[in-house]
């Protein structure tokens, strides 16, 4: 997960585009507008998507969120878990991205319990020290208890839409603090989520019993897990410990550490990586392709 570590790099790649943390943050939004419209169409080859802020009754409130789907047909559905920043403008066009691919994308607002989204405009606001101690209080909330019950109320959401097709799989994917909650998300609905893809994640390897590695063998899933070269770097037997925990659980799972450091998928991350990211992409739609 982004913590002080991953702040050198987000400099380093500022200072490669003659920009400050201040210079970046003042540009916010925009930076994110600019850099991820052209390659996020929002359209499908035989129509427009529909797209509608949603509320999602969970066992701890109303969760708030974005739908987006094609307008015709009914598509496998997919959650998207956004990183430590949260649900903004950059989440949405990514979410539009895969549903112009052929499907019903939910991306919902991990920290309902504490505001609604967007509870920060783009990623340069965590990189101020006032948006960072705000989030991660939100952060704190979410137990591996509260990220399970709401996966399995997420799930539930996407069968109520005639958007969702539901004799196929639920895919799940998630950035940064959202990787290793894709699969507790696989685990909590091991009937329904059947792939779930995590890019930059952080904390997929713990020493705790209910570590999301272990978790594998709960799940009917097939995974991608796309590490961060750097998050590599810290820790590099992490990567190990997936395979042996996929193997063992007979889950298919793709690892690789990609050449691009954490956050390199997001668009409004400093350290984004268009290349990389698109390679990811593509890595995805195979994976989700077998729903």
């Amino acid at each position: 997960m982004c913590d002080d570590l991953t702040a050198k790099p987000h400099d380093a790649a500022l200072n490669a585009r003659g920009l400050s943390r201040r210079q970046f943050s003042a540009l916010g939004a925009a930076v994110a507008a600019a850099g991820c419209a052209p390659p996020y169409p929002g359209t499908v080859k035989d129509g427009e998507l529909l797209e509608e802020a949603v509320h999602i009754t969970t066992q701890d409130g109303v969760a708030d969120g974005f739908f987006v789907h094609p307008a015709k047909g009914a598509y496998p559905g997919v959650i998207m878990w956004p990183d430590i920043a949260g649900l903004r403008e950059a989440k949405k066009i990514m979410a539009r991205r895969l549903a112009g691919a052929g499907y019903a994308v939910l991306v919902a607002n991990q920290y309902y319990r504490s505001a609604p989204a967007p509870v920060m405009e783009s990623f340069s606001e965590f990189m101020e020290a006032e948006g960072r101690k705000r989030v991660l209080g939100y952060r704190e909330l979410l137990t591996p208890d509260a990220v399970t019950s709401d996966a399995k109320a997420w799930v539930a959401f996407l069968d109520s839409k005639a958007a969702v097709d539901k004799a196929r799989g639920i895919g799940s994917s998630g950035y940064c603090m959202g990787g290793p909650f894709t699969v507790r998300s696989a685990a909590a609905v091991p009937d329904r989520i059947k792939a779930a893809a995590s890019f930059h994640g952080g904390g997929l390897v713990t020493d705790e019993p209910d570590s999301p590695h272990r978790l594998m063998e709960k799940t009917q899933a097939s995974f991608l897990l796309a590490v961060a070269r750097n998050d590599d770097e810290r820790r590099p037997g992490d990567k190990d410990e997936l395979r042996k925990a996929a193997d063992a659980a007979g889950r298919l799972a793709e690892i690789e550490v990609y050449d691009a450091d954490h956050g390199w998928c997001v668009p409004d991350s400093p350290v984004w990586n268009p290349s990389e990211a698109d390679r990811a992409w593509n890595r995805m739609l195979a994976l989700y392709a077998k729903l």
